[in-house]
């Protein structure tokens, strides 16, 4: 009985994905029919780095988002790895959201009279060092270089101190303290909180294999 069972459950993993349902779409979400799509949200730019386990998406509002696979812990290496070994897999690639951030702001040229606008024309992944994602981003007239990087922030997350608990002349002799892991740009920037994404957030992004 168990063999059966094993025999199974190695044919169903061995078994193919099932095909992906293509749509074409140039923007994030679910639209309805009809729906107005607004110009800043279309996308108009995409690139994955060398590993294929990044991937950063630029739009006419000057916005990049950078999504990150998530079952690269399943088959133990990148895709880059296991198409070396002849490995072949048995899941579509999954992408979840990362980050995102501002990269280019509207500019007016005055010595030309002219305005140039935020739209992200390309993006070019580079060589990561340290933990940290490191990409150029262009518009009609400046070239951004990005570094990406999580750092731990430590947060204070209770201030009600008991009396009992002090010590002379005002000191805490206890504290509690909250470690969260936190996007982080390099360059001054950081993820723009205006920026939103139609109801329901962003979906899992599934790639062909």
């Amino acid at each position: 009985m168990n063999g059966g069972d094993e025999g199974a459950e190695s044919a169903a993993q061995a078994s193919p994905p099932q095909p992906l349902e293509w749509k074409f779409s140039q923007v994030f979400g679910e639209r309805t029919a009809g729906e107005e799509v607004q110009e800043v949200d279309i996308i108009s730019a995409i690139e994955f780095d060398k590993t294929g386990d990044h991937l950063a998406t630029g739009d006419r509002g000057g916005r990049v988002v950078l999504f990150e696979r998530t079952d690269t812990k399943d088959h133990g290496g990148s895709r880059r790895d296991l198409e070396r070994m002849d490995y072949s897999t048995s899941r579509h690639p999954e992408f979840r959201y990362k980050t995102e951030f501002q990269s280019h702001e509207p500019e007016f040229d005055y010595l030309k009279s002219l305005e140039i606008e935020e739209k992200i024309n390309k993006i070019r992944w580079c060589q990561t060092a340290n933990g940290a994602l490191f990409l150029l981003s262009t518009n009609d007239k400046t070239i951004k270089f990005w570094k990406v990087q999580e750092k731990k922030v430590k947060k204070i997350a209770d201030m009600n101190v008991d009396p009992s608990k002090a010590v002379g002349n005002g000191n805490v002799a206890s504290s509690s303290n909250n470690v969260s892991p936190k996007p982080y740009l390099a360059n001054g920037g950081s993820p723009s909180k205006e920026f939103s994404f139609p109801p329901g957030g962003i979906p899992s992004l599934r790639l062909p294999t």
